[in-house]
């Protein structure tokens, strides 16, 4: 585990926790938001595997923190289901699991569709202005291969599209997607190198839909894009599965 904080970031007897009252609380509140990012971003990344117990002294070390901020960062990651309870162990990071994957993504399906129909129908020259950046932020991190920018570049034009679909509810029902989003694609990305170029194929698809104005083809598009999506982690999500159970019941034969 490394020091993901860096020297900005206020850390154990920081001078800058001495000040006013609101400015202890603004600079642990943004402590909290910073550790909590660390630690999703050591998930994400695949440096902490899934059912790896979280212990609050190894993590404030490793960050350079107290304890403090590291117990409400884990108490945020629970609340969202990135970190879970374990018997006897304490937190762990809660494992993927390919039935919550595929439902997530039947409810992501409906919603991208919308969205995108909503955009083509509201913002189509906006659109053709500002979407081609995204796409080919997202190309070019493709060829990079780096899972972070990946991930970055995928939410930020998934995010564009429900800005400009202009209904702040959807906008609200799908944000508490994104980490668990950030999650799968981390987990299926690191092991696919080809399913990043599709990827983007598809995105630069829907927004040429709705660009266009066409939201019939631009919900299609959408719909069938995650649809493909979850095909894919679901399907690896449920070998990784088969494997955990049948590492389980070797160690049981072992006994």
């Amino acid at each position: 585990m490394r020091n993901t904080l860096g020297e900005s970031f206020c850390v154990k007897g920081d001078p800058a926790m001495a000040g006013d009252s609101d400015a202890r609380s603004l600079t642990r509140h943004r402590l909290v938001e910073q550790v909590y990012g660390a630690i999703f971003s050591e998930i994400t990344e695949g440096r902490l595997a899934p059912n790896t117990r979280l212990i609050q002294d190894e993590l404030a070390d490793a960050y350079g923190v107290s304890r403090q901020p590291v117990q409400q960062a884990l108490l945020l990651l629970r609340n969202h289901g990135i970190v879970r309870d374990a018997p006897r162990r304490g937190l762990v990071v809660a494992p993927l699991e390919a039935s919550f994957v595929r439902n997530l993504y039947e409810v992501r399906g409906v919603l991208e569709g919308l969205t995108s129909r909503l955009a083509a129908e509201r913002n189509p020259a906006r659109a053709g202005r500002e979407g081609p950046a995204l796409v080919a932020a997202g190309r070019a991190a493709a060829e990079t291969g780096s899972v972070a920018e990946l991930i970055a570049a995928d939410i930020a034009f998934h995010r564009f599209l429900g800005e400009i679909a202009e209904n702040p509810i959807i906008v609200e029902t799908a944000a508490p997607h994104f980490n668990h989003l950030r999650r799968i694609m981390g987990e299926v990305l690191r092991e696919d190198e080809t399913m990043p170029r599709r990827i983007w194929d598809e995105h630069a698809a829907i927004l040429d839909a709705i660009t266009a104005g066409n939201g019939d083809e631009a919900d299609r598009l959408s719909r069938q894009h995650i649809a493909r999506a979850a095909t894919v982690f679901v399907d690896r999500l449920r070998a990784q599965e088969d494997v955990f159970a049948q590492e389980a019941r070797s160690r049981r034969v072992r006994r």
